[in-house]
């Protein structure tokens, strides 16, 4: 048999695949809630996109009150870097919406596109890597957190023991991981 070649859809997966077999499951109205989710995704990672793009060519969004033209006009003014990796083991990385490091203050702000409530740990999570990566004390720096969302903006000061605390974890999880790790070879 010689089967179709399907190019285009190298690395993509459907909505209603099977890998994501539970929609076999749904009835209508959970198929209508899980499609909405979905799409709501997609939209928040275009979102995301577009913000980043804005910042690093410095266009500013129109004044207002809503999420996203804050988070980019005030991302741009702080001359923050959009979307930077930050990176202490394959154990433990991840990206920054935003991130700016000058005159001894760590900005890290986060743009939420959805309705979830955010959660200023993943914002003291990236700046514990920063400060592990960059090997920089939280003690001697100033730390502001920002999550935008909901056309709210909400400021964050952790403490250098919050930052440290965290630190301590990522060091101590990412041994235990490695060590895992090493058993199963």
């Amino acid at each position: 048999m010689i089967f179709n070649k399907h190019s285009n859809l190298e690395g993509q997966h459907a909505f209603l695949g099977p890998s994501k077999y539970h929609w076999i499951n749904y009835d209508e109205y959970k198929l209508i809630e899980a499609y909405s989710k979905f799409t709501a995704a997609q939209r928040g990672t275009e979102l995301h996109e577009f913000a980043a793009q804005c910042i690093r060519l410095g266009q500013k969004l129109p004044k207002s009150k809503k999420t996203l033209n804050m988070y980019v006009n005030d991302a741009i003014g702080f001359k923050m870097i959009p979307e930077q990796p930050l990176y202490y083991s394959e154990n433990c990385f991840g990206t920054a919406d935003a991130i700016s490091f000058r005159n001894k203050t760590l900005r890290i702000h986060d743009f939420k596109s959805g309705v979830i409530p955010a959660h200023m740990e993943q914002l003291e999570i990236y700046a514990a890597l920063f400060c592990l990566e960059y090997k920089v004390n939280p003690a001697d720096i100033n730390i502001e957190l920002r999550i935008y969302q909901s056309d709210q903006v909400l400021c964050h000061n952790p403490t250098a023991e919050d930052i440290v605390h965290i630190m301590d974890k990522i060091i101590t999880f990412d041994k235990l991981i490695n060590k895992i790790k090493s058993e199963e070879v």
